[in-house]
């Protein structure tokens, strides 16, 4: 009898890390002559109710994945988001700078909505280009993919054959899915409040699993 060979069902390879990458819950509104809160000039805005409520439908989710850390990013959306998952689970969140939100410059403290929204030229360039740096002052494309693969390799590094939940931003989710692809990091920055993508990682082998994954919500 002949041998046969089936389809291969994707395996992590010994050693890797399997990152689930959360975008945080949605964050308060932008509201005219009202500041945005600011942790070293970038926007640090709380969870809006609607945020909160994400939060714990991805903690009901993710407490059945085996979750063996937990990271967040310095800005406070990220933490109350992982907020449900950590008291759950009882895991102490590691903060990872490198994944904080690309720095949008002049645009930061509310702006980036407004400008968006209202189609501001800059805000078409943007889009038309996939970098964040046409934006005034914003951090440098080259600057933002470095310091994201700085803080993915260290997550991969210090979680081999571990599930990690990493709950960050929709740039940093955008900027890690094009590393592993050779895609623009704008045309990736649009992942759901509340989204879970799956990137698998080992050294240079990345492996995109899932994008914006709403079944949850």
């Amino acid at each position: 009898m002949a041998s046969e060979h089936r389809q291969l069902k994707f395996v992590a390879p010994p050693g890797a890390a399997t990152l689930l990458l959360v975008r945080h819950g949605e964050s308060a509104p932008v509201r005219d002559g009202v500041p945005v809160p600011l942790l070293g000039g970038c926007s640090n805005p709380e969870l809006d109710p609607v945020g909160v409520e994400q939060a714990e439908r991805v903690c009901e989710r993710l407490a059945r994945e085996d979750v063996d850390a937990i990271y967040v990013t310095p800005l406070q959306r990220t933490a109350q988001t992982a907020a449900p998952l950590v008291a759950r689970l009882g895991l102490e969140p590691q903060v990872e700078p490198d994944l904080q939100e690309v720095f949008l410059g002049d645009w930061e403290g509310g702006l980036f909505r407004k400008h968006v929204r209202e189609q501001h030229p800059i805000a078409v360039k943007m889009r038309e280009t996939g970098r964040w740096d046409v934006i005034p002052g914003a951090e440098s494309a080259e600057h933002f993919a470095t310091r994201v693969r700085a803080g993915i390799e260290r997550i991969a590094a210090a979680h081999a054959d571990q599930r990690v939940a990493v709950v960050v931003h929709g740039g940093t989710i955008g900027q890690a899915l094009a590393l592993a692809t050779g895609a623009q990091p704008v045309r990736l920055a649009w992942a759901d409040n509340g989204s879970i993508s799956e990137l698998v990682v080992l050294d240079d082998f990345w492996v995109v699993r899932s994008y914006n994954d709403t079944s949850h919500l």
